[in-house]
């Protein structure tokens, strides 16, 4: 089985799972400081053995390793120890309250936050879980001013004018609120939040005609339209007796997004005639809205840490708040913290719109925890629940062929793609998974048609193109059309190191071992560490005449410890024999 191959089956099983639309308002340009786990860990650890555990530097240090290794109770635990020796201390006492706030320990954060900001009074965050907790309290003077000594850095340059705004317009002083806003003119990814926050005061404050304009903008600024941006934009032309205009608006983000279950309160309210409420209700939603919007910015850009902080204040200010909820478990997710992740999946009310998605996440999540048996009931219980869907079933083959268990992955995704009616770009996946489930369970004529048919609906679509591409070459048959549609693949991607293997494997086994190698080379490159495009390059060097070359990165392939031990037998026998003159390829990889 080819790296490229491989790549294609671990890509996918997150891929067929999350299959539904970004949270956010749009990408923001990241900037300054943004808070981070704690570094230099391996020094700190160094240094730790040094000092007793006990002692105010070993607690520190301890901490220190603790945020690093995502330990934040720990973390909250050690750093409160060397606090307890050192209270003026504001290193300890930042340290101390990221790590409370990422573990959403929030009464306790916000109290080493004010102590923070009486030390230094222009501490970013420190300073705007201040201004969240009086805002919280309905203290909106003391969070003026407060909000007002916030350093203009990071994303408070967004986040500042935006609660500035919501502090504004709680206060009566509209006006005020817009010129705040009006300032927001320094980035384009600016925008979004610009005339959505504009849009949701407008609404509140009753001028229909401004909000109807800045509504419309942000939902101008982006290319495929963000669910809530939506949704109070449908709920404001519900409550303006304008429901054709509303069920426009909710068509319309349906046609990019058909699977969502997102809207479906809302069709049904159009349905019956009932009226909404507003989706930003007053200045304390405002701002949670304004946090969410910003993290959801941060979790796209991979500022996973930074996303934390910002979702946890949201949800400090709105609990319950069901987008927060989903997003928070989002970002856990992608801190490795799966056990975490359930939990704030698992607090999406059932009522919510939300709570399919949550619930799809929480059997990834179950899986990844190895609890695969409570994933596979859960899955096939939400299948059963919803037998006019597929991406249930789409996520228990998923899951399936992530543990090897081809024939049950293909039952499961033959029972999703016959739920299917009409086949559309979206399909590609579950017909591209199916078709890596039969080919590793020896059904390659079913394979092949499901490859074909993924192409069909995306014909540049690189991960089939290489894995189908490189199972003819494997097979001998279609060569030219297999090498070109592997060249294609290797164009999209072209720093894909598995499919630059297929490329080199390919050229391998059509006898242009000199182009091979530069392929393979390149492709070890890019994935030094694994055994299959090692083993290749070794092959390669082989039958280009270099035979200690080939036999150094044989080894290598060895050392990296392969999981097939049909391709150790066969690395061990080329050691001591060679590559046999008269085999095409070994087939190991």
């Amino acid at each position: 089985m080819t790296g490229g191959k491989r790549l294609g089956a671990r890509w996918i099983s997150r891929a067929l799972v999350v299959g539904f639309a970004t949270l956010g308002l749009g990408a923001c340009a990241s900037g300054g400081e943004t808070p981070t786990a704690a570094t230099n860990a391996t020094a700190a650890q160094m240094r730790i053995a040094l000092a007793p555990i006990d002692s105010p530097l070993g607690s520190y240090l301890a901490g220190r390793v603790a945020r690093h290794e995502r330990d934040m109770a720990a973390a909250a635990r050690y750093f409160a120890r060397a606090l307890a020796a050192d209270p003026d201390n504001v290193n300890i006492l930042r340290q101390a309250y990221l790590s409370l706030l990422s573990e959403g320990r929030m009464e306790e954060a916000t109290r080493l936050a004010k102590r923070v900001v009486e030390l230094r009074p222009r501490a970013p965050i420190a300073g705007l879980t201040v201004v969240i907790d009086r805002v919280r309290a309905g203290d909106f003077e003391a969070a003026r001013k407060t909000v007002e000594t916030l350093p203009n850095q990071g994303y408070n340059t967004l986040l500042a004018p935006l609660i500035s705004a919501w502090i504004a317009s709680a206060q009566g002083r509209y006006a005020d609120a817009f010129e705040t806003l009006g300032n927001l003119n320094q980035s384009a990814a600016f925008t979004v939040f610009r005339e959505y926050h504009a849009a949701l005061i407008h609404d509140i404050a009753g001028n229909d005609d401004l909000a109807e304009a800045a509504y419309r903008r942000a939902l101008g600024a982006q290319r495929s339209g963000s669910f809530r941006v939506v949704s109070a934009f449908g709920a404001f032309y519900e409550r303006t007796r304008r429901p054709d205009k509303a069920r426009a608006l909710y068509d319309d983000y349906l046609k990019n997004k058909p699977d969502s279950l997102w809207l479906t309160p809302a069709l049904d309210r159009l349905a019956r005639g009932g009226k909404p409420e507003r989706l930003v209700r007053d200045a304390r939603e405002g701002v949670a809205e304004a946090l969410v919007g910003t993290a959801s910015a941060l979790n796209r850009e991979n500022a996973l840490d930074a996303a934390l902080i910002y979702v946890r204040l949201a949800l400090y200010l709105r609990p319950g708040f069901d987008v927060a909820d989903l997003l928070l478990g989002e970002i856990l997710d992608g801190l490795r913290e799966p056990g975490r992740a359930i939990a704030a999946f698992e607090s999406v009310p059932a009522s919510s719109p939300l709570r399919w998605s949550a619930e799809l996440r929480v059997a990834a999540d179950l899986d990844d925890l190895g609890r695969t048996d409570e994933a596979i009931a859960r899955l096939n219980r939400m299948a059963s629940e919803r037998t006019d869907r597929a991406d249930a079933l789409i996520a228990l083959g998923d899951i399936l062929r992530g543990r090897e268990r081809w024939d049950e992955a293909v039952d499961a995704y033959d029972r999703a793609l016959a739920r299917v009616n009409v086949r559309d770009r979206r399909h590609w996946r579950p017909l591209y998974a199916r078709g890596i489930s039969l080919e590793r369970s020896k059904h390659w004529k079913r394979a092949e048609k499901d490859f074909l048919a993924a192409l069909d609906l995306v014909p540049d679509q690189p991960f089939v193109l290489n894995y189908l591409g490189y199972s003819w070459v494997d097979q001998g048959i279609n060569l030219d059309r297999a090498l070109k549609m592997i060249e294609r693949a290797v164009e999209l991607r072209p720093r894909d190191g598995y499919i630059i293997d297929s490329l080199g494997w390919a050229q391998f086994r059509l006898g242009d071992y000199a182009n091979a190698v530069t392929q393979l080379e390149r492709a070890v490159e890019l994935q030094p560490n694994d055994p299959t495009i090692n083993d290749h390059l070794g092959d390669a060097y082989w039958r280009a005449g270099r035979r200690i070359e080939a036999r150094f990165q044989w080894r290598r392939a060895l050392v990296l410890a392969p999981t097939d031990q049909g391709m150790t037998t066969r690395i061990e026998r080329k050691l001591r024999l060679g590559l046999p003159q008269d085999a095409v390829a070994d087939g190991s990889g």
